[in-house]
């Protein structure tokens, strides 16, 4: 019997987008309608308890499809994890992975699982919550400064991998002999940062959507706030911060195209200066291409809002040596002429059918009367009669 995750499927038409939309790290095999594409190679990609993923080789050409689980070689005894991905697109995830074939240790596919294999699996997870609340208690016991984020059994139950998180370099040799002691299983203490641990747990953002630590993402790059203050975005920490608590990662999705943007815009450290004041840069609005410049260096006062182009001609202006009487550009008042409208068709008037009407009905009482007032006249007769 073979044992398929039952994970649902976002288009069951569909064999590329089978699979479980919910799923960490989803990947749609777009090209799992070409056979062909399935025998390029042997590598298989597996994913195990939420983002952890690994490569393998199946050696023995078994038959997979994406959602079979499968035991797969681990140190020590198996390991077991679900298929995510076969075929050619196994070695462009590796690619964008970056990983070197040289230096990387590709281990093999047992065997699709079993019965078995199964019950030792669940048997495994039931223990991994309970694990983790002891051991944070004993790491609180050992006065560590570290977090137990989650725990996750090998498929066997012979290992089990503590993922913390730490703000410095800790040294739980002690914890881990402990935690042998207490658990009866091979320790691999992992630590990750706080963007894993998010990515890990899963939620929704402010945007709505998914989180994309626990959808697409896997290589983190470091988000600062000087490229926040590049967008003109509010540096509240409240309103900056993700469910990390470090700032949110899609900070850094548009950061180029405003980079991109701003490169026509003056600098922000030119003063503006008139006959009457000097004014200074107060905010900039890349869409409207608008900046905003204050007469005070630190608050707003006297806020006047120009175009970039006029701002570009005030700077040329004061290189040469002249100061503009205002910011404003001089605008020419034009009266417009008073436009008579003439009513042709007349159909602006709501009453426009009531004279016809009333002329016609007036001309059928005017007859009525008329035939009403008439002498009698004696009916011609015929001369035979």
């Amino acid at each position: 019997m073979d044992y398929t995750l039952n994970t649902g499927e976002s288009n069951p038409g569909v064999g590329g987008f089978k699979g479980n939309t919910h799923q960490k790290l989803p990947v749609v095999d777009w090209m799992a309608d070409l056979p062909e594409t399935r025998l390029e190679t042997d590598l298989v990609e597996v994913q195990f308890k939420n983002t952890r993923k690994g490569y393998y080789l199946n050696s023995t050409k078994i038959d997979l499809e994406k959602g079979d689980m499968v035991a797969v070689e681990a140190t020590p005894g198996h390991d077991i994890g679900t298929v995510t991905l076969t075929g050619r697109l196994v070695l462009a995830q590796m690619c964008k992975m970056k990983i070197n074939m040289e230096h990387y240790e590709v281990k093999r596919i047992y065997r699709k699982v079993r019965a078995a294999d199964m019950v030792k699996y669940e048997e495994a997870k039931a223990k991994e919550h309970d694990t983790m609340i002891k051991s944070r208690k004993i790491a609180e016991d050992l006065n560590l400064s570290m977090k137990i984020g989650d725990v996750e059994y090998q498929g066997d139950g012979n290992k089990a991998i503590f993922y913390y998180i730490a703000d410095e370099r800790v040294d739980f040799r002690e914890l881990i002999k402990v935690l042998a002691d207490e658990f009866r299983v091979r320790i691999e203490m992992k630590q990750i940062g706080a963007r894993q641990e998010a990515g890990r747990i899963g939620g929704i953002g402010p945007c709505g959507r998914e989180l994309c630590c626990a959808t697409w993402m896997s290589n983190f790059v470091s988000v600062f706030t000087s490229v926040a203050r590049s967008q003109e975005i509010s540096t509240n920490p409240l309103k900056l911060a993700g469910q990390c608590a470090k700032i949110k990662c899609c900070v850094n999705y548009e950061a180029c195209m405003y980079m991109e943007a701003q490169k026509d815009f003056p600098s922000k450290e030119i003063v503006l200066e008139t006959k009457d004041a000097s004014y200074y840069h107060f905010k900039t609005d890349v869409f409207k291409r608008q900046i905003t410049y204050s007469s005070d260096p630190n608050l707003a006062a006297n806020l006047v809002v120009l175009s970039v182009d006029r701002v570009k001609e005030i700077i040329r202006l004061n290189k040469q040596g002249e100061k503009v009487d205002s910011l404003e550009e001089k605008r020419k008042v034009t009266i417009a002429s008073k436009v008579d409208f003439h009513n042709v068709v007349g159909q602006d008037s709501l009453t426009r059918f009531d004279n016809s009407k009333r002329q016609s009905r007036d001309k059928r009482n005017r007859r009525n009367r008329n035939s009403g007032n008439r002498p009698n006249q004696k009916p011609k007769t015929d001369g035979n009669a």
